[in-house]
């Protein structure tokens, strides 16, 4: 059987970020709460110009850029941040990036674990036209009341990913295991811009999430959990990933490498949550950051609220390791603009006006931007290139 998988993948973030030791200056709190307590360095915050979209169309440009669109026949976007009710978010990415019409484009929705249901839709894509690829991007905006519980978890950005025959990075492996359970732990209502959470029923979904996903990738024949090097989970906020990785040791009743929580963790320590590009910033910190990892098997565990999951694993390519990734990475979390807290509630509290033109302020130097809103329609520009 043919090896399909992730071929090549990049994160994009937005203009502006907020440190938490600056937000707990600003609200009393000890530093260590957020820094320790829930393991977050930083929370990125898009400036009146970024979206999904921005983001999304950024994250994919590096990867059309090194690998070309040939063969690209399928866009798949997951998102909880959509924009329209209609149209999907993968639409305007498509134009902005100037794909050929023959592409089948569609937007994915299950809170944090859309991304994974448009991995393994690609891949049962590729199953049958293996000389095609596709584009997958996750792309979230993770937003919480002020002075919420919830504040200090929000985030935002973006990983895209090509999806091939013959990865070069991670192969994935047919048996999985699923689980879907009716739970009110967070949503978010279509009168809101903001999300419902009840924290402690999330936390204990999410571990639920993880015992019945496990044993179902059991049931299927999967593998034990000692041939699993490494596993990368969906990380709201980081500390997430400890708890759920000793649960799931309790669980399976073994040891598990705790090296890949460091690794794991070291995107989203300063992305924030990224919702349904949490796990693959996971992933692609996991891949930059060790580089021995060649053809050893790691474990992802994807959750979204509500909720639904999936455990599935992957063997790394030889060759997967670039150090030229982790740099790029890194100068992106670096050219974000810091803001001050007055800024940033400034900027949560701003929305746009409903059924008027709009122009947005020029902020962002990434390569496309939200223009505004002509017609009721979202436009949309490239800035560079």
């Amino acid at each position: 059987m043919t090896p399909i998988g992730i071929h090549d993948l990049e994160l994009a973030t937005t203009h502006h970020v907020l440190s938490l030791t600056t937000l707990a200056e600003a609200n009393g709190t000890d530093p260590d709460k957020y820094r320790l307590g829930i393991g977050q360095d930083e929370m990125s915050m898009p400036a009146p110009d970024e979206d999904i979209v921005t983001m999304g169309a950024a994250a994919a440009l590096p990867l059309l850029e090194r690998n070309g669109i040939e063969g690209i026949r399928t866009l798949l976007v997951a998102t909880e941040s959509g924009l329209d009710q209609s149209k999907a978010a993968g639409v305007w990415i498509h134009q902005l990036l100037g794909l050929p019409a023959g592409v089948r484009t569609v937007e994915l929705k299950q809170a944090c674990y859309s991304a994974t249901a448009a991995l393994q839709a690609a891949v049962g894509i590729l199953s049958r036209s293996p000389q095609e690829k596709v584009l997958v991007i996750a792309a979230d905006v993770a937003r919480y009341e002020l002075d919420s519980p919830g504040e200090p978890t929000q985030g935002a950005g973006a990983v895209a990913m090509l999806v091939s025959a013959n990865p070069a990075l991670v192969e994935i492996e047919p048996v999985s295991g699923v689980h879907t359970a009716d739970v009110d732990d967070f949503w978010r209502p279509n009168d809101s811009s903001t999300a419902v959470v009840d924290g402690a029923l999330s936390i204990r979904a999410y571990l639920d999430a993880l015992t019945g996903a496990w044993d179902d990738l059991a049931a299927q024949g999967g593998p034990d959990l000692g041939s699993i090097e490494r596993i990368v989970y969906h990380q709201p906020f980081t500390k997430m990933a400890k708890k759920a990785q000793q649960r799931l040791a309790r669980h399976a009743g073994g040891e598990i490498a705790a090296d890949g929580l460091e690794t794991g963790s070291v995107y989203n320590r300063r992305l924030g949550n990224t919702y349904a590009a949490s796990l693959y910033a996971s992933l692609a910190a996991l891949l930059d950051h060790e580089q021995d990892l060649a053809g050893k098997r790691v474990g992802l565990f994807s959750y979204g609220s509500g909720s639904v999951s999936e455990f599935l694993t992957g063997i790394v390519a030889p060759g997967y390791a670039d150090s030229a990734r982790a740099r790029r990475v890194l100068e992106v979390l670096d050219a974000r603009v810091p803001l001050e807290v007055a800024e940033y509630r400034e900027l949560h509290a701003t929305e746009l006006p409903s059924g008027v033109d709009v122009q947005t302020p020029r902020v962002t130097k990434a390569p496309f931007r939200f223009t505004g809103i002509q017609g009721r329609a979202r436009q949309y520009e490239r800035t560079s290139g």
